[in-house]
C-alpha cells in the first residue's frame, strides 16, 4: 500500500477514535487496536504526548547500575546503528524492561527534536505516560513491533516512525527494548528486521563472557550468508567498480582478484558504444540478458540489478547474475516452458508448406515481431517453438501465453506481473510477469485477436518501448524478449469490427506467417496419418503394421475443421478402440466413414456449400461421442476400474465419476 495513503487514512481513523471512542477502521492492526484501548481507559490526553516521568540525579544513576552490563553490552551496537543511520533523522535508543530510556545516540537536531517531547535519557515511555508507542506495547506484548505516524495514539508523535524489540536474558525474562526512531518519511519494514537482528546479537552476548569474540562470530555468520547464497552477487561501490564478490560469483568470474577493481561494464561482450549508451548499472535492472565473460568463456546470462541507496544518494548496487542455461533449467521445472519442437518436427510434403517453413528460418535468424496466422489445430505453436529452436535465443526460455483462455481482468497481471499490494489477494513481493520471465528469450501469444483492447494498448507500448511496468507500480523494468504472436482470426475483419488496434496490427505485422489448412494440403493428409498411427502405437505399446488401404480414400474426403490437430485425435481414438493388428474403415469415426459424409465427397473442394458452423457444432457433438464410447470401451476392458482407466486417461477419479455421470455410463 502507498504509504501517503496509509498515514491519511490511519489519520482519519486515529480522529475517529478520539472522537467517538470506536475503534472499527480495517487499517487498525489488532496490536494498535488494544493500544489505543489502554490508553482510553488510561484517559491519555491524544493531543498530548509528552513524558513527565523523568529520572534524574541519583535515581538515574541506581537504574543505569542496575542496568549496566546491558547498557555495556548494547552500546556497540547502539553505536553501530548510529554510525549506519548518521544523517538519516533516526536517533537509537535501549530502554530498561519499564520504557526507562537508558541510552541515547542521536543527530544534534533530532535530539532537540526528541527532546521536546522528552524523549530523552531517563524518560518513561509507557503507554500512560505517553500514549501508544512501540515501547509501550512491547512491554505489554513482549513482541517486536513497528509503529508509523497516526499509529501513535498521541499526535506529536505521528511525525515519527518507530521500530523496537525486546531483549530477554537466557531465562526468557524481558531486560529492555532496543527502539530505532526517525522521520516518518524513512518508513520501511525493513527497518524492524534490522532492529530484530541486533537485538539478537546482543541477547547472544549477554550469554557469553566473550564480546569482542562474539562480535567477531556475527559478523562471521553474516558474511557467511552471503557466500552461502546461492545466486551470484556482486557488490559496485557508487562508481561501478566491484567491491565484492560472493562464493557463487566466483564460480562463475573466478577468483576475486581476477574480478575487483573492474567496473561491471568491462565484463560484458558488446560495443563499447553501445555500453556507454545502455548500460548504467547504477540504475535497477530486472532480466536483462548480457554476454558476459567467464572462467567458462562467454557466458549469456540474465542480469538484475538494484541500487543501494541513502536518501537520494547512490552508494553502490547489488547485481544478481544468473547464466541463462541455469534460468532455463528453473523456469522450464516450474513453468513448462520448454520448447519441444524444431523445424524437422514438421512433416510435409506439400511444396507451399516446404516454403513457409523455409521463410520460418529465415525469420528465426532475426528478432522481427512474427505474427502467425491459421485455423485452429494447423500447429501455430509448433511453428514458434520451432523458430524460438533455431534462434540465438534457443537457451532462454520459451514462455506461451493463450490470451484468450485467460480472464480479461487476470491478462494484464499474468503479461506485466504486478507489485506487492496492487489488488486484494496479491502475492506479499508481488510476481513478475510472462514478459519478464521471457527474458533472454520467447514469449508466444497465442490468440492474439482475443485481447482486450485495454491489453493491447499496454502490449503496443511493450512492443514499442521495451520495457514494462508491473500492475500497481511506477517503475520501468527493461525487458529483452522477441515476440512472437498467433491467431486464427482475420485481424483486418476484427480491426472493422472495433475488436482490435490498427496501430498495434502493424507493429505485430512485421513478418507474417500463414500456415494452410490441412485440407489445402491434402498430399500431407495419408503420411500425418501414418505417423500418427506408428507414433501412438509406439505409445501405447501396440503392434499395428496392417492399415487398410480404404481408409485414406476417406480421410482425403473429410473437411478437416479442426487440422491436425483433429487429425492426431482421430488416430489416437481409432487406437486405443481398435483391439486388433489392423486398421480398417470401422475404425474410423462415424462422421467421417457415414454415408451423410460420404456424400459430402462430391461438393468438398466446394466450401462454400459447407456451413463451418455446422460443421464446429457436428465436431463438438462427435467429440462427446467419441469420448463417451472410449471411456465405455476402456471400462469394459478394466472390468470397471476406475483407478485404472483414471490412469489410462490421466484425469482424476473424481473427474472420471464425474463423466461417467455426465454420459450415463453403466459400469
Amino acid at each position: 500500500m502507498d504509504m501517503e495513503y496509509f498515514i491519511k487514512q490511519m489519520y482519519l481513523a486515529w480522529k475517529n477514535t478520539i472522537t467517538t471512542k470506536q475503534i472499527n477502521h480495517p487499517l487498525i492492526r489488532t496490536e494498535i487496536a488494544e493500544s489505543w484501548k489502554r490508553c482510553l481507559r488510561a484517559k491519555v490526553d491524544p493531543y498530548g504526548g509528552v513524558g513527565n516521568y523523568i529520572l534524574k540525579g541519583e535515581e538515574l544513576e541506581k537504574v543505569l547500575y542496575i542496568n549496566k552490563e546491558l547498557i555495556e553490552v548494547a552500546r556497540p551496537f547502539l553505536l553501530n546503528l548510529y554510525k549506519f543511520l548518521k544523517n538519516s533523522g533516526f536517533i537509537v535508543m535501549l530502554t530498561n524492561s519499564e520504557g526507562v530510556i537508558l541510552e541515547f545516540f542521536g543527530d544534534n537536531y533530532m535530539e532537540e527534536e526528541a527532546a521536546q517531547i522528552h524523549f530523552m535519557k531517563g524518560a518513561r515511555w509507557k503507554e500512560e505516560d505517553v500514549g501508544s508507542n512501540t515501547i509501550g506495547v512491547i512491554i505489554n506484548t513482549k513482541k517486536p513491533f513497528q509503529m508509523t505516524g497516526p499509529e501513535h495514539f498521541c499526535i506529536k508523535s505521528h511525525d515519527w516512525t518507530c521500530s523496537a524489540a525486546p531483549i530477554f536474558n537466557s531465562n526468557g525474562e524481558m531486560m529492555g527494548i532496543f527502539n530505532v526512531s526517525g522521520p516518518i518519511k524513512e518508513a520501511h519494514r525493513h527497518t524492524l528486521g534490522m532492529v530484530v537482528a541486533a537485538v539478537e546479537a546482543i541477547q547472544h552476548l549477554l550469554t557469553i563472557s566473550h564480546k569482542n569474540h562474539e562480535l567477531n562470530r556475527i559478523s562471521k555468520r553474516m558474511n557467511s550468508i552471503f557466500q552461502s547464497m546461492s545466486d551470484a552477487v556482486i557488490i559496485l561501490d557508487s562508481y561501478g567498480y566491484i567491491e565484492q564478490i560472493n562464493l557463487a560469483s566466483e564460480k562463475i568470474f573466478g577468483k576475486p582478484s581476477y574480478v575487483i577493481g573492474k567496473t561491471f561494464n568491462e565484463l560484458i561482450i558488446e560495443d563499447r558504444e553501445d555500453i556507454e549508451k545502455n548500460n548504467n548499472y547504477l540504475d535497477e535492472y530486472a532480466g536483462v540478458s548480457k554476454l558476459l565473460k567467464t572462467r567458462r568463456g562467454n557466458v549469456e546470462c540474465i542480469i538484475s540489478s538494484k541500487p543501494i541507496k541513502n536518501e537520494n544518494h547512490i552508494e553502490g548496487t547489488i547485481i544478481v547474475v544468473h547464466p541463462i542455461d541455469k534460468v532455463n533449467s528453473i523456469i522450464k521445472k516450474f513453468n513448462n516452458s520448454q520448447a519441444r519442437f524444431f523445424f524437422q518436427d514438421i512433416i510435409t510434403n506439400n511444396r507451399r508448406m516446404e516454403k513457409i517453413i523455409d521463410l520460418a528460418i529465415n525469420v528465426s535468424k532475426s528478432d522481427g515481431t512474427v505474427l502467425i496466422q491459421g485455423e485452429s489445430g494447423t500447429g501455430k505453436e509448433v511453428f514458434a517453438q520451432s523458430i524460438h529452436n533455431n534462434s540465438s535465443r534457443r537457451k532462454g526460455p520459451f514462455i506461451a501465453v493463450n490470451c484468450g483462455a485467460i480472464p480479461r481482468e487476470l491478462l494484464g497481471s499474468e503479461l506485466f506481473g504486478y507489485s506487492e499490494g496492487s489488488f486484494t489477494g496479491a502475492k506479499r513481493g508481488g510476481m513478475q510477469g510472462k514478459f519478464e520471465l521471457a527474458s533472454g528469450g520467447t514469449i508466444f501469444l497465442d490468440e492474439i485477436g482475443d485481447m482486450p483492447l485495454e491489453q493491447q494498448v499496454s502490449l503496443l507500448r511493450v512492443l514499442q518501448e521495451k520495457k514494462i511496468v508491473r500492475i500497481g507500480d511506477s517503475k520501468e523494468i527493461s525487458i529483452d524478449v522477441h515476440v512472437i504472436c498467433a491467431t486464427n482470426k482475420k485481424l483486418s475483419i476484427e480491426i472493422e469490427k472495433g475488436n482490435f488496434r490498427q496501430d498495434l496490427f502493424y507493429r505485430l505485422n512485421v513478418i507474417n506467417i500463414r500456415i494452410p489448412a490441412l485440407r489445402e494440403r491434402k498430399e500431407d493428409i495419408e503420411i500425418l496419418f501414418n505417423y500418427f498411427v506408428k507414433k501412438m502405437s509406439e505409445k501405447n505399446n501396440r503392434d499395428l503394421v496392417n492399415i487398410d488401404k480404404e481408409i485414406y480414400k476417406y480421410l482425403n474426403s473429410y473437411y478437416w475443421p479442426g487440422n491436425v490437430r483433429e487429425l492426431q485425435n482421430v488416430v489416437e481414438r481409432m487406437i486405443t478402440l481398435n483391439n486388433s493388428d489392423k486398421l480398417t474403415v470401422t475404425d474410423l469415426p462415424a462422421e467421417i466413414y457415414s454415408n451423410d459424409m460420404q456424400n459430402s465427397v462430391d461438393y468438398s473442394h466446394d466450401f462454400s456449400r459447407i456451413s463451418y458452423e455446422n460443421v464446429r457444432e457436428r465436431s463438438r457433438k462427435i467429440r462427446i461421442e467419441e469420448e463417451h464410447n472410449k471411456i465405455y470401451q476402456l471400462l469394459l476392458d478394466n472390468h470397471g476400474n476406475i483407478s485404472k482407466v483414471s490412469k489410462i486417461l490421466g484425469i482424476s477419479r473424481t473427474t472420471l465419476y464425474r463423466k461417467i455421470n455426465k454420459y450415463n455410463i453403466n459400469i
